[in-house]
């Protein structure tokens, strides 16, 4: 009878364990689906707001760059603000004053307000990486990385779902009620946070140990790998337009051609972070790389038709090998530091995700887009020799 009342309380202890992880990994990915949505509606406001305010690409790329700098710049202090807080409200409270910045901008009579409003949404969104990412660590431990897979494609749920949203709603209404609808998403989304994420647990996880101080090295050549994936993408998203225009595609054709690396993309960075796993960090990050690099040579050589054809798989390697690094921060966690570490490494891709298209469009407009696609595979090809480093920190730290 007792072994009985033994056997009751351990499985209920495991459905409680398996019920923090789903509300932990359900809440990420819904805090993530918001931001990153938030981040890509932009693109579609830009147009309104150029014929509204009578902005120039310089005056459009300043506007885009209030929100997205600010997301990227606070990563690290406002994760060292929110240190102390529990993750719950972390989340929930980066999340309202997110809707709050666009509830601004809904509100905004003036350029001034507009911008405010976009800095005001960057704040919230500085916070949602390095806490999210540090809540599925935390919930899952030694076997994050297949869920950190799937918050990673949450995000691009988010990216694909909201503009498309915002596009059919200003068809039908001006951009401030559009933007003003985004914030009450953003208000009910920090209200579901609130039910959905754990109460009080999660919050004060013990640092994972120490190891030689190796760690610290491999970390930064992590966060080089990362900022290298991010170039490669934003390089090879860059000119793939112009090469389709060049193969005599139109503007359908590119519509066509970015849905299908997207769709790829998405795939693979649900699948990646589960194959890392499996076939070892080193091993799939340097099939991803390689891949990317020949399948980003052969849209020079290919005609129009084999060239959308390859865009989906094309899209799997170019997008997945993130899921794959996202998962490898808490193994290389200067001192244990889960937390800084991810907005650390968010920082640094982030920030590669801004300089990188200034770089690969300078390089482009001096030898021609084709020139410029090459540069992008090289760079994958250059994440190899730096992967295969990092074999030595992640034995140290129990990886392969």
């Amino acid at each position: 009878m007792s072994q009985a009342v033994r056997l009751d309380e351990f499985h209920r202890a495991d459905r409680s364990s398996l019920d923090l992880k789903r509300r932990s990994l359900g809440g990420a990915c819904l805090a993530h689906a918001l931001h990153d949505g938030y981040t890509d509606l932009l693109y579609v406001l830009l147009p309104v707001w150029q014929a509204e305010f009578g902005l120039g690409y310089a005056g459009l790329a300043v506007l885009r760059s209030l929100y997205y700098a600010t997301m990227g710049g606070l990563q690290i202090p406002a994760d060292r603000l929110a240190a102390r807080w529990p993750i719950r409200m972390s989340l929930a409270v980066s999340t309202l004053v997110a809707a709050a910045g666009f509830g601004a901008m809904a509100l905004s009579g003036s350029l001034f307000g507009l911008c405010a409003g976009l800095v005001l949404a960057g704040i919230g969104a500085s916070l949602q990486h390095p806490r999210a990412s540090l809540l599925v660590a935390r919930a899952y431990g030694s076997a994050a990385r297949g869920p950190l897979g799937i918050y990673n494609f949450a995000g691009d749920v988010g990216k694909a779902v909201f503009p498309v949203v915002v596009a059919l709603l200003l068809g039908v209404m001006a951009w401030r009620p559009v933007a003003g609808l985004m914030a009450a998403v953003g208000l009910a989304a920090a209200l579901a946070l609130v039910f959905v994420l754990p109460r009080g647990s999660l919050t004060a996880a013990p640092p994972r140990a120490s190891g030689s101080g190796g760690e610290g090295r491999g970390f930064a050549l992590l966060m080089t790998v990362g900022a290298f994936d991010t170039a490669t993408r934003m390089g090879t998203l860059l000119f793939l337009p112009f090469l389709l225009e060049a193969k005599g595609g139109t503007g359908t054709t590119t519509g066509l051609a970015l849905a299908l690396v997207f769709s790829g993309g998405a795939f693979g960075k649900a699948v990646c972070g589960w194959l890392g796993e499996r076939l070892g960090i080193v091993p799939c990050v340097v099939a991803t790389e390689t891949a990317t690099a020949v399948g980003i040579a052969a849209l020079l050589v290919l005609p129009l038709g084999p060239t959308l054809a390859l865009l989906p798989l094309l899209g799997l390697v170019l997008n997945g090998t993130s899921s794959v690094l996202y998962g490898t921060v808490p193994d290389l966690a200067p001192r244990g530091d889960v937390g800084r570490a991810f907005a650390l490494f968010y920082t640094a891709v982030i920030g590669s995700g801004g300089l990188a298209p200034i770089a690969y469009g300078a390089l482009g407009d001096r030898a021609g887009s084709a020139v410029g696609l090459l540069a992008a595979a090289a760079t994958a090809l250059a994440i190899v020799p730096l992967v295969l480093r990092l074999r030595r920190p992640l034995a140290a730290s129990g990886q392969a």
